[in-house]
């Protein structure tokens, strides 16, 4: 275990760091989890992972606006945070994940890094997102027939912004969030309110909300052309993007252990983990030892829509060198695969890789 050291990076972000919680990739801005210190089903906000394009910026609420306008809709409207708290309220439980999670893998299995933070399996957490329900929101100025693309734009310095369909938008589980896990919304996690979209990219989950555009055309920005992107010879280039633009998240199985893992040898050890699937849900997951047969490992906890399942299975490891390999199957009959197609920007790496574990 590391020792503790707290790294403040003001003005990057605002919450500590310590090394025993996170792995700082480097940038001042994104610092990932480390599993092993993700707790139960509900991640914390002092544990949960940070990525974002920029510093966190300091917003004065009392002044902040949020505008609703474009020409998807009837009218332009501005809300405040008053008026988004008079709203009524949701409630929902949901996983985000980045899209770069697993982009050291590429390194490992192509010799050839994606480009980007060099996250291994901590770029995901689970919270409880409180907030209105966009739908709502966008009711307030008249969403046309006709209207295609809603485009949540960020306050951060890179105003980060991604058009979604408007029917992503309208879903009753696309939520503008002003709480996380009970309390407002922490200024690294988009303080006064971010978009959660259930099972998409996490880039899709806008911070620092000021702006949603909503058009009747189809809307573009860097984070849908250029970023987010696959790019890579086994993908198409649809024009004005790169690649194909990343929306649901792939099925993918972390173990609840640092990378590369060290345990102490002994009878039985309960080993635990996580798997999420985007927007399905998860079915089973099965767990190799040393490249010996597939076994299914037992669920616990809750299961909930748009969330990650907790799994377990007993080990009775000897001391040495060990590798762990699990795989998840999803509701819909999406299985982990032994391998991806390389791309340039390292995004979606969710194939079964052997967990590195030293037991003394």
């Amino acid at each position: 275990m590391p020792q503790t050291q707290i790294h403040f990076s003001e003005p990057h972000v605002i919450k500590p760091t310590p090394d025993e919680w996170f792995v700082n990739k480097g940038s001042g801005t994104d610092f990932e989890s480390r599993p092993s210190a993700w707790g139960g089903f509900i991640t914390d906000n002092d544990h949960f992972y940070v990525r974002s394009h920029s510093p966190t910026p300091k917003i004065d609420v009392a002044s902040w606006r949020l505008k609703i306008e474009g020409t998807g809709v009837q009218t332009s409207v501005e809300l405040s945070y008053e008026d988004l708290e008079s709203m009524p309220q949701v409630t929902l439980t949901r996983t985000m994940e980045c899209a770069g999670n697993g982009r050291r893998f590429y390194k490992e299995h192509f010799g050839v890094e994606g480009e980007g933070g060099q996250w291994r399996t901590g770029a995901m957490g689970n919270a409880e997102w409180t907030g209105v329900r966009l739908l709502d929101i966008l009711a307030r100025a008249g969403v046309k027939p006709a209207a295609r693309n809603v485009m949540p734009v960020g306050l951060d310095d890179h105003q980060v912004r991604r058009p979604v369909p408007v029917e992503k938008a309208l879903r009753e589980d696309t939520l503008l969030a002003l709480k996380m896990n009970g309390k407002v919304l922490p200024p690294d996690h988009g303080f006064p309110a971010r978009i959660v979209a259930t099972g998409w990219t996490g880039t899709a989950n806008i911070k620092w909300v000021g702006r949603i555009q909503v058009a009747a055309e189809p809307l573009h920005s860097p984070y849908n052309t250029m970023e987010y992107v696959l790019v890579g010879p086994d993908y198409p280039m649809p024009l004005p993007a790169l690649g194909p633009a990343i929306t649901e998240m792939p099925v993918m199985s972390v173990l609840d252990l640092d990378w590369p893992a060290e345990l102490l040898a002994a009878l039985t050890k309960e080993i635990q983990g996580r798997s999420y699937a985007g927007e399905s849900g998860v079915r089973e997951v099965a767990y190799s030892i040393d490249g010996g047969p597939w076994q299914l490992a037992e669920f616990f906890g809750p299961n909930l829509e748009g969330c990650w399942r907790q799994w377990r299975f007993p080990w009775q490891p000897s001391p040495g060198q060990h590798e762990i390999r699990v795989r998840a199957t999803d509701e819909r009959g999406r299985t982990q695969p032994d391998s991806v197609p390389w791309n340039h920007h390292g995004y979606l790496y969710n194939a079964v890789v052997a967990h590195p574990i030293v037991v003394a």
